[in-house]
């Protein structure tokens, strides 16, 4: 098959339209259209369905789009294998990883990071979905578990562990709880079990909703729940790492810690020898030397 026309059809699938991808590819939707045509005449098959609202891929174009979807991440790495410097670190890395660890660990630490590389471009992407690392949704990714795909290289991190806290404020007003029967005389504030979280802290907002608490704020991330607790709301239910940065925080019922949750840093073994990769590879264990450290002073592991 010719490859600029892969390349055109690829650019079409992906616009669902002649016209879009003839903008991207800075060509004339006619030209775009006639490779279109001469690539199916190549194949003896139909590609797309036409109606008004646009393209629509046949069966036959969607295993043909899988194919150049796997071709252009292909390319996209061999091209960031190449541009990867052995004398410094420059471009873009992406980078995945939980709402809660993104924003209240791991964004805040940054600075560092562009202060030794100030030249690499970090694309954060925070979501609870595991990201495909093999296909190249990312570079790099940390996570709350081991990850499972093949072909990756990992590393441990930490443990984490989710424990009870509240703010100072929120006690002198309400009281501490002595026992776990006593959250029903408090606000908790917590992920939904409707929401994607690690199963531990699962397992302990179950069991703290069996003691009926007072009142319930519930919020799809730990960030959302730290701003509660930060305002005096309630108690929480949060990852231990954010009290070296919130040393008001007072942890509530300590014996109530669930079990630890292990944290991984991953990317593709094809990226064993990206300047970039490793550079925030070393950055993050280093920081995360640094955090444990502290922990250990302020006597929270």
């Amino acid at each position: 098959m010719d490859w600029d026309k892969l390349r055109i059809f690829h650019a079409v699938a992906d616009a669902g339209s002649l016209t879009h991808a003839g903008d991207k590819l800075n060509l004339s939707q006619s030209a775009v259209s006639r490779q279109i045509r001469g690539l199916e005449e190549s194949l003896n098959a139909t590609l797309f369905h036409r109606h008004a609202r646009g393209l629509i891929l046949t069966e036959q174009g969607e295993l043909l789009f899988d194919a150049t979807k796997t071709m252009a991440k292909r390319l996209e790495t061999a091209s960031a294998r190449i541009r990867d410097s052995e004398e410094g670190v420059y471009g873009e890395l992406r980078v995945t990883t939980t709402t809660g660890f993104g924003t209240l660990w791991l964004a805040p630490r940054l600075t560092k990071l562009y202060e030794q590389y100030p030249n690499l471009k970090i694309d954060l992407m925070l979501e609870e979905r595991v990201l495909d690392l093999p296909m190249r949704e990312a570079d790099v990714a940390i996570r709350m578990k081991e990850p499972s795909q093949a072909d990756l290289i990992r590393k441990r991190l930490m443990t984490v562990q989710m424990r009870l806290y509240a703010s100072r404020g929120y006690i002198d007003k309400n009281g501490w709880p002595e026992t776990i029967e006593e959250i029903s005389e408090h606000r908790l504030i917590c992920q939904s079990l409707r929401s994607a979280q690690v199963g531990s802290a699962a397992v302990m907002v179950q069991k703290l909703m069996t003691h009926n608490p007072r009142s319930l704020l519930t919020v799809n991330n730990y960030f959302g729940v730290l701003q509660g607790v930060l305002q005096d709301l309630g108690i929480g239910v949060l990852p231990d790492y954010v009290t070296e940065d919130f040393p008001d925080l007072v942890q509530v019922l300590p014996n109530e810690d669930t079990s630890g949750v292990p944290v991984y840093l991953a990317y593709p073994e094809e990226l064993r020898h990206s300047q970039r990769v490793s550079a925030f590879r070393d950055f993050v264990q280093n920081e995360i030397f640094t955090h444990r450290k502290n922990m250990k002073e302020l006597g929270k592991i």
